[in-house]
């Protein structure tokens, strides 16, 4: 049940940010990790979220008709954040689909940094509440049972030098208002 469940959120979860809309804002560079990790919990929360924010925006230029789009995003990704995406991606498209809403973040913290291997994670809620998919006669496919704020752990690990994020669950510990 715990196995499904995980993998009914990490489905949800790439599916909400596959369908993520942010707000204009550009954010600051993230700051680079130090060749074994990061030099405090502040560089590798900032360089966490800025990560976030950077995969965030890749899906803002994600067409579901265009899958040439989706390679900004996959770029972002590495384990099974990568395998969800590219799956989730791949069916919203083969399947016709468009998005409609915003996504917002909230309610970012540190929940764990591993400095000297560069592995971090952060707890976040993510706000679905106005994204709709429709399929091609324009009906929601959304499930009405859909939780409209989704408490996050997601985490974040260092491959080929970069930030990356490789895996999203249900956060235990986050309450999301």
């Amino acid at each position: 049940m715990a196995h499904r469940m995980r993998r009914t959120i990490l489905a949800g979860a790439a599916t909400a940010l596959a369908l993520a809309l942010t707000t204009a804002c550009t954010p600051d560079p993230a700051p680079s990790p130090t060749p074994t990790g990061f030099a405090s919990e502040e560089d590798a929360f900032a360089a966490a979220e800025a990560t976030y924010r950077a995969y965030v925006d890749a899906l803002n230029d994600v067409d579901l008709a265009d899958p040439a789009t989706f390679e900004p995003v996959y770029d972002k990704l590495s384990g099974n954040a990568l395998s969800d995406s590219k799956r989730t991606l791949s069916r919203l498209h083969a399947d016709g689909y468009t998005r409609t809403g915003e996504t917002l973040v909230g309610q970012e913290q540190l929940a764990s940094a591993e400095l000297s291997s560069g592995r971090v994670t952060l707890s976040l809620c993510l706000d679905v509440t106005d994204v709709d998919v429709l399929d091609e006669t324009g009906s929601s496919v959304v499930s009405p049972d859909r939780v409209d704020v989704q408490p996050l752990d997601v985490t974040f690990i260092k491959s080929s030098g970069e930030l990356k994020i490789d895996d999203s669950i249900a956060s235990e510990e986050l309450a999301c208002g």
